[in-house]
């Protein structure tokens, strides 16, 4: 598939983690209809009949496979298939969840842009199994570092607030991967997207939502200890908490590390209600899971504080 563009190189990346169920049910077919030039496939160490499974899988469909080691994350199995991609000769890249399928006009309406704006993190409209939307544009309010809908909370002021896109379906350049340095891989899981996002922003790069395009997206379905009726997983309580902190330390100055901190306790307890109040018939795990992440968010802000501030990127 070469979009618009006949020097196009486009290349589907995908980060696997006990997900080879999905990654049968979402991305083959979609493959199959879009036709990408590269699809690289990474799998994150998860055990070994599931490296075997996406083995086979990807082998079936003539995916290129990138077997790790260990299981390095989102951010971090993202490097790893860009980097392949870029030895494969990919010139755009397309970051796809195991769990989200894309159709080939969406695609097409997303490299269309991605070619036209090469500075630019292009996603498309995300939508639920019922058709809701689950993501057309996000922001982060800098008062308190809550994130919402791109018209859930309206900001007092435009520069209370730094817009940012999904990485469960998003576009760019090879040149803008290179130019931002792909992910950062200490977060792991969760709020990865938000700083890339930023750094794209802040090297005056651009997002760009293109809601004509829509992606179905099974939400949490890649979470391997979520139990179903239980509401999310350990996992993202821990990682969802930690790591809003981890984001003041590299993108706030000591003033806005500390209006973040100050707000951590209020904003723990909005991601553990986004798994519903029936997950607290059995309490423990994500009491525990967002203990955890808030203990060692706290740490990162003291530490980042103690020594003058913080190690901000931008």
């Amino acid at each position: 598939m070469n979009g618009n563009n006949q020097n196009t190189r486009l290349a589907f990346l995908v980060v696997n983690f006990g997900s080879s169920t999905l990654l049968a049910r979402n991305l083959a077919p979609a493959v199959r209809e879009c036709r990408p030039d590269v699809v690289v496939v990474v799998d994150c160490w998860s055990g070994e009949d599931e490296r075997q499974r996406v083995t086979e899988l990807s082998a079936a469909e003539g995916w290129d496979l990138v077997s790790l080691p260990d299981n390095r994350g989102f951010g971090g199995g993202m490097n790893a298939g860009a980097a392949r991609a870029r030895q494969l000769g990919a010139t755009q890249l397309l970051l796809i969840n195991p769990d989200a399928r894309i159709d080939s006009s969406a695609l097409d309406l997303l490299s269309t842009v991605a070619a036209e704006y090469p500075d630019a993190l292009v996603a498309p409209r995300v939508v639920d199994a019922e058709g809701k939307t689950w993501f057309a544009g996000a922001v982060l309010h800098l008062s308190d570092g809550a994130t919402s809908g791109r018209s859930a909370r309206l900001p007092e002021a435009t520069d209370g607030i730094w817009e940012w896109i999904s990485g469960a379906c998003m576009m760019l350049s090879m040149q803008l991967w290179d130019a931002v340095g792909g992910f950062d891989e200490s977060y792991f899981l969760y709020w990865e997207d938000v700083d890339l996002s930023r750094r794209v922003t802040a090297r005056g790069g651009r997002l760009i939502v293109v809601q004509e395009a829509t992606v179905l997206h099974e939400e949490g379905g890649t979470h391997k200890d979520q139990v179903e009726g239980r509401g999310k997983s350990g996992t993202y309580y821990h990682y969802m908490i930690r790591n809003r902190l981890m984001f003041a330390t590299k993108h706030l100055d000591a003033e806005g590390i500390r209006r973040w901190r100050r707000a951590s306790v209020t904003n723990a307890w909005a991601v553990l209600l986004q798994g519903g109040r029936r997950q607290f018939l059995h309490p423990v795990a994500p009491a525990r899971a967002a203990w955890r992440g808030l203990r060692e968010g706290m740490a990162l802000a003291a530490f980042a504080l103690k020594n003058d501030g913080s190690e901000r990127q931008t």
